[in-house]
């Protein structure tokens, strides 16, 4: 077995040596999942319930160890792992309502009875990113235990320790030891043993859209399902009817949340030509202003990227003679910093058709209603964006137009446990959240029982 060292980004420093799972590990980890799903499966919808409201209740009593943790694992601001923390628990929570709500369907059918089981399909492995550690693990984890199932996660190598926190909780919740395991390892051995292995029924995984192909490609040998959640290159779309000042203070949380490691970063703004000038005017001080240092501060707003080879790819998109409007600030010294910086290239530039990934937004003008919409959706991801406007009408005619799964009107917001999230095109396959989410961790099974007619009396 090997291990790997997990880094601070923020400082550069070493947090933990975490060994990493081999493939001998991941199938005893399947063989003892299988044997705890079939006890699981069979407790009482109530009992289920009960439980992951308790796990949910040990997450609440452990966000503040939760969220120092993300700060110096991920270098995520503190508020900002407060909520992460807050929002695994609100999962949890949310779905803790579905085994007893997960309910067939009696159809009316000639010559008996038909109805519908929602059966869970197994054993489940979850493959999560670097970028947003908990909550992502959540959205798998939690519907595919309300469902019945039992879950594998593998985090990623760089980040994994809130993950394998989480697992501990759910013992200490009271959850079977084998129903919820979390197995640190290398993509290429735990998250491949994962596709390839027969008792792994639903593989969940969030990262590039290089890797989700490969996933999505092995997967098929078995007929195994898949969601996917992939790449992004989301556009915040600016029309000349909105509120401007508005649009340009709120543009940089929009695209540098989480030093623009997010894969619905709106990292694309598209301006309306004649408001172009000005908008790039107000966008200036709002991009200056965000505060950029110590993650572990409360009022720090953007921390460092995850690691130095990541913040090299990031420095890529930005070389010497790159068309750099403005910049933000960010510490020098120790820790994977890069500033907030704005771009303004060409619409066919590297920088504004390829996810970066980082705190790097590219500014396009665009004429009119017609130009804006092809402008966005010239992209092979569609996973979310931004549409500004004070005109209902177009509101709703671009928001139909473009080709995205998950798209604010006057803001940025994109996920809520309580509502469906995935993308389009190349950017996914599938929801996560949302009520039906469940439904996607089964099988769907019919029964037919056959009533003889009753005979007729002379």
């Amino acid at each position: 077995m090997t291990s790997c060292d997990v880094i601070n980004p923020a400082t550069e420093e070493l947090l933990r040596t975490v060994e990493l799972t081999d493939v001998a590990g991941v199938d005893a980890a399947v063989a003892r999942a299988r044997a705890a799903q079939r006890v699981w499966a069979r407790r009482a919808p109530a009992e289920r319930a009960a439980a992951l409201r308790a796990f949910a209740a040990v997450v609440d009593a452990h966000i503040e160890e939760l969220a120092a943790l993300e700060v110096a694992n991920s270098g995520h601001p503190i508020g900002s792992a407060r909520w992460e923390a807050g929002h695994v628990r609100d999962v949890l929570q949310f779905y803790a309502a579905t085994p007893e709500r997960l309910s067939g369907k009696q159809i009316p059918v000639a010559g008996g009875w038909d109805v519908t089981f929602n059966e869970p399909l197994g054993v489940v492995g979850v493959i999560t990113p670097w970028n947003f550690p908990m909550p992502i693990a959540a959205w798998g984890f939690a519907p595919a235990l309300a469902a019945g199932n039992a879950v594998l996660v593998k985090p990623a190598e760089w980040t994994p320790l809130t993950s394998m926190l989480l697992g501990e909780l759910a013992v200490a919740a009271g959850l079977p030891a084998d129903l919820f395991q979390v197995l640190p390892g290398k993509g290429s051995v735990v998250g491949q043993r994962f596709v390839e292995h027969p008792d792994v029924r639903k593989i969940v995984f969030t990262g590039s859209t290089e890797v989700g192909t490969a996933v999505m490609a092995g997967a098929a040998a078995q007929v195994k399902r898949v969601t996917l959640e992939l790449g992004g290159k989301s556009a915040n779309i600016v029309f000349d009817d909105c509120d401007l000042e508005r649009a340009a203070a709120t543009a940089p949380y929009g695209v540098f949340d989480n030093a623009g490691q997010d894969c619905c970063a709106r990292s694309r703004i598209l301006v309306q030509r004649n408001v172009y000038e000005r908008f790039m005017e107000l966008l200036e001080p709002a991009v200056k202003g965000v505060v950029v240092g110590d993650p572990g501060i409360d009022g720090t707003e953007m921390g460092p990227l995850v690691s130095r080879a990541h913040r090299n790819s990031v420095a890529s998109y930005v070389p010497d003679d790159a068309p750099v409007a403005f910049r933000g600030q960010a510490p020098t010294g120790p820790g994977f910093w890069f500033p907030p910086t704005v771009l303004t290239p060409q619409r066919g530039d590297r920088a504004a058709t390829e996810e970066i990934f980082g705190p790097v937004v590219a500014v396009l003008p665009f004429e009119d209603e017609a130009d804006a919409i092809a402008l966005a959706n010239a992209t092979e991801y569609g996973l979310s964006g931004s549409i500004w406007t004070d005109n209902l009408s177009r509101a709703l005619r671009v928001s139909r137009a473009v080709e995205a799964g998950n798209l604010s009107v006057n803001s940025h917001s994109s996920v809520r446990y309580n509502t469906p999230f995935g993308g389009f095109k190349q950017s996914g396959l599938g929801r996560e959240l949302g009520p039906d989410a469940p439904l996607s961790f089964t099988e769907t099974k019919n029964v037919f029982i056959a009533v003889p007619a009753e005979e007729e009396t002379p």
